[in-house]
């Protein structure tokens, strides 16, 4: 029974950890809780939003001051999203589902599965074909 009340708050806080954090809803508590952001600078957004909610990422790094692109970025990819989207206009959640596989290029196989080399199938005496060497032709 334990076990089970203790896995159940496991998941439960890491279901919280992972949610994204949206600066023109979230408490000042609830910005401190995103990695990179303290007491100062929830303060500093909060107080921002008070005037007007934020409308977008641009919106939301001119008017808080000492954020940057850079700390945006970061912060964005921490969970932090402004109405919603995050830096790049996704969705966190949809962000990590809609992450492209890599493409498989002509020269790399797949891992896990080896390409077999193409058969080599000998010519016959009699026969010329236009891709045979010149030498076969004589």
């Amino acid at each position: 029974m334990l076990k089970k009340i203790a896995c159940v708050i496991a998941l439960l806080w890491a279901t919280v950890a992972i949610a994204a954090v949206d600066v023109n809803k979230a408490s000042a508590a609830e910005l401190d809780s995103v990695k990179g952001i303290g007491p100062s600078l929830s303060g500093k957004i909060v107080e921002e939003r008070k005037k007007s909610n934020f409308k977008d990422w641009p919106d939301f790094i001119a008017r808080v001051k000492g954020m940057g692109d850079k700390n945006a970025a970061k912060f964005s990819s921490e969970g932090l999203t402004v109405n919603g989207a995050s830096l790049k206009g996704e969705a966190p959640a949809a962000a990590a589902k809609a992450a492209p596989a890599p493409a498989a290029t002509p020269a790399a196989a797949p891992a896990g599965k080896a390409s077999a080399p193409a058969p080599i199938v000998p010519a016959s005496a009699g026969a010329t074909t236009s891709s045979a060497p010149a030498a076969a032709k004589k």
